[in-house]
């Protein structure tokens, strides 16, 4: 299953329950404003850590650099572009999107 996150951790708590509710081999797909939840050194940095082993976490390269934080990503997150994301959606369907 793809699970996207659109919007901040700092706003919202989408991260968290997406997290909380993955399933190893799942995929999560962080963009928009979700893309903040991929960042090194913030207090979501340990619990999005903790779920790398088991469930691959990715975020979307355009919007890091829109936010200007691309630098700062988390070692270990895959950066993918819009057809990354297509192909994502693709290979592992249905798809969650938490809001």
């Amino acid at each position: 299953m793809l699970h996207t996150v659109n919007k901040s951790p700092f706003e919202r708590n989408a991260l968290k329950s997406c997290l909380e509710h993955a399933r190893d081999g799942d995929v999560v797909l962080l963009i928009e404003d979700g893309v903040i939840g991929a960042l090194d050194n913030t207090e979501f940095t340990a619990m999005v850590k903790a779920k790398m082993g088991t469930v691959k976490i990715c975020a979307l390269a355009p919007d890091l650099e829109a936010r200007g934080v691309s630098s700062k990503a988390l070692a270990g997150i895959e950066l993918v572009d819009f057809g990354g994301f297509v192909d994502l959606a693709a290979e592992n369907g249905p798809v969650q999107a938490w809001l």
